[in-house]
Order: C-alpha cells, then structure tokens, then sequence
C-alpha cells in the first residue's frame, strides 16, 4: 500500500511496513473479516489478544505480538466451534507438508501435500 492510497496517508513519522510478514497482514484481515461477519465481538477479541499477550512467556518487548495474534484467533475461534484447534492443528501440518514437498521457487499448494487425498 503506498503511502497516500485511498487518500489517507500514513501518519507522520511512519516509514515502514506495518507488518513485518504477508501472514501477519493476513491474520488482521481474517480477525477484521471474522468480526464484520458477527462471529465476536471486538470485546471478545480484545480479552482473549490481551491474555495472550500477558500470557507466560509472551515476550516483553512485544516482538512476537502477531504470534499472540494468531493464537487469540485460534482459541476464539476454537472456543465458537467455528475452527476446532484439532482441525486447524492438522490444517497446519498439511501445509508443513507442502512447504517440503514443494520445489524451490515453486508456489507452495496444499495438493503439494504428500497424504493429501489419502
């Protein structure tokens, strides 16, 4: 996005990307998108990204903060029976698997998964 799209540029003082990887971008979209849906409340959200990011372990200067992210997505939408963490779970490893199995350069595709179909 540059810097005067739609319009709204970056507030002053702003040089760099707001996030620091294409998933982190993605995770924000699918929480926003989620929420617009009526799947929870931004309340809801707000209570279990907090707990994450006060969790045990969380790091202190906040650099894993799109991983609190997603695990406070995760367990939201596990706890509304929407995506249950074992699902997901599984999702995640198909994907692991993929990457692996997927030539260098090559788009990594969930078909690229070897158990996929089995």
């Amino acid at each position: 996005m540059s810097r005067h799209e739609k319009g709204r540029p970056l507030p002053s003082g702003i040089d760099e990307p707001v996030f620091s990887e294409p998933w982190q971008a993605e995770a924000f979209a699918l929480t926003v998108a989620l929420h617009e849906k009526g799947f929870f409340s931004w309340g809801e959200w707000a209570e279990v990204l907090s707990a994450e990011v006060k969790a045990p372990g969380a790091a202190q200067d906040g650099s894993d903060y799109y991983d609190c992210w997603l695990r406070a997505l995760e367990k939201l939408l596990a706890a509304k029976g929407v995506a249950p963490q074992h699902d997901v779970d599984q999702l995640a490893a198909a994907w692991q698997r993929a990457a692996h199995a997927t030539p260098h350069g090559k788009p990594i595709l969930l078909e690229n998964d070897p158990e996929c179909g089995q």
